[in-house]
């Protein structure tokens, strides 16, 4: 492969979905060169396509690989499949005019469809006897699915683009008819061996097939990790991310179009923080790649080409301290044992605690103590909760414990070491009669936590981000990206 001072971008799902935006504002207007090559772009399936594959993932509902994992002897699966295809088939009629190229683009991904169909059919047949187990395959039909989205986009774009006079090749990752396995970063290295970057455009598929398999540890979050190694091998001078929003100060939807303002500088600390939050930056175990080799990750708005974006690298830090953002996280569940035999006896009742969550792969956000209190605040079902407690009072039979389901909302910047600066949100707060149930602040100085009741989660955001960000009048962005 020739190294070349190029960039690597991911296309998320909704921007996809309108390739006339991310023809005209992505692939035509690069971010840091005057070339429409020395790029790769790393695509996502269009919008709810992955949803309706695996199942949604906001609330749950199934798609085609939740409704087969669920009932081996229902064949609702087959119906939601053939229901998927009509849909990825209207796509592409939206997109290709041309008779020929449509039937084309029907055919590839068609194929793989039908071909997926069959191999559902076949291993529902193979688990009713007896010594077939069907969950021990389970991991590898959501693999199997989800490359069909990717697949089908990047195949799409790439002709797409080829139509429209550029020279982009289809990079297919998802080894749908390969005869070995092999780990991530040789497949990488084998598929842009021999890509001349200052002449061709890679599409590259968002899924990356590997012996390990990406899901298993980044479920959803594949296509970054997929995006984070091609940068990091192929030595990319920049991560770019294009989104349908910029990273801003807070949602839009709840602090108000004109009051939300672009980050425009970061670092990978406040990345985490906000990946911890369940918020879409980047996955941290992504982010960690691109960190250690001195990539900088750009997150950019589709739909607003001509703004910089927000900078995120490893070494920034705000001249002045500030609050870079108000985010928050709904849904937690506070987990709290109480015993007083934990008083000199911590780190018994802590680890046990710890394997409880672990063991039902439940995501801690926050964690608070005292001589014989620990409360571990977790994003994840009342299902989950429930079985950790019962491992817990098994455990402890003496100790009092006890859930309650709160939110938590946190201020995140690079540097917020301000005089007074607790003291002056926990009065926003109380000016508007929240009660601040538990807070935390870390000697880093990066992230303060307050968690309130559910009900006043919205509230709680606006105040804080009217108190801590829009007193500032920022202009176009809190600190503006190079």
């Amino acid at each position: 492969m020739i190294m070349q001072r190029h960039s690597v971008e991911k296309i998320g799902g909704t921007s996809m979905s309108n390739y006339t935006t991310v023809r005209d504002n992505i692939i035509l207007k690069p971010v840091l060169a005057d070339t429409l090559y020395q790029r790769i772009f790393v695509v996502s399936a269009y919008g709810g396509i992955t949803n309706e594959l695996l199942e949604h993932k906001k609330n749950g509902q199934p798609g085609v690989f939740a409704l087969f994992a669920n009932a081996v002897d229902d064949d609702s699966w087959k119906t939601a499949l053939q229901t998927l295809k009509q849909r990825i088939f209207a796509i592409n009629s939206a997109l290709f005019a041309d008779t020929a190229v449509l039937e084309t683009a029907n055919s590839f991904v068609g194929e793989r469809l039908d071909e997926a169909e069959r191999c559902l059919g076949d291993l529902q047949r193979l688990c009713h006897h007896g010594h077939f187990s069907l969950e021990s395959h389970l991991s590898t039909v959501r693999e199997m699915l989800a490359s069909i989205g990717e697949a089908h986009s990047a195949w799409n774009m790439s002709r797409l683009l080829q139509l429209d006079g550029i020279n982009a090749c289809f990079v297919d990752l998802t080894a749908w008819n390969a005869s070995r396995h092999i780990s991530l970063d040789e497949r990488i290295m084998e598929a842009f061996d021999d890509l001349d970057l200052s002449q061709q455009l890679p599409v590259v598929t968002g899924y990356a097939h590997s012996e390990d398999g990406l899901m298993t540890t980044f479920d959803r979050g594949y296509s970054e990790m997929s995006f984070s190694r091609i940068a990091v091998l192929t030595r990319a001078r920049e991560a770019v991310i294009h989104k349908e929003f910029h990273l801003s100060s807070a949602d839009p939807r709840l602090v108000g179009e004109p009051n939300a303002v672009p980050i425009g500088r970061t670092n990978y600390d406040v990345a985490d923080q906000l990946a911890n939050l369940g918020m879409e930056a980047i996955h941290p175990k992504a982010a960690k790649g691109l960190r250690q080799n001195d990539i900088p990750l750009r997150v950019k708005n589709t739909f607003e080409p001509e703004h910089a974006g927000t900078l995120i690298t490893s070494d920034y830090v705000s001249s002045k301290p500030c609050v870079e953002i108000i985010a928050g996280c709904r849904g937690i569940y506070a987990i709290e044992v109480f015993s007083q035999d934990m008083a000199g006896n911590f780190a018994e009742f802590d680890t046990n605690i710890l394997a409880a969550i672990r063991r039902f792969n439940g995501h801690v956000v926050s964690k608070d103590n005292n001589a014989n209190t620990i409360t571990h605040f977790l994003s994840t079902n009342l299902k989950t909760v429930k079985r950790i407690i019962r491992v817990l009072e098994e455990k402890f039979p003496e100790a009092e414990i006890s859930q309650k389901k709160v939110t938590l909302v946190s201020a995140i910047g690079s540097d917020m070491q301000i005089p007074g600066i607790l003291a002056k949100t926990v009065r926003a707060l109380a000016d508007q009669n929240i009660s601040v149930l538990a807070l935390h602040q870390s000697m880093r100085q990066v992230d303060m936590q307050f968690v309130v009741s559910e009900d006043d989660y919205e509230q709680a955001i606006r105040s804080l981000h009217s108190c801590l960000v829009e007193v500032h009048d920022h202009g176009r962005a809190i600190r503006l990206a190079n």
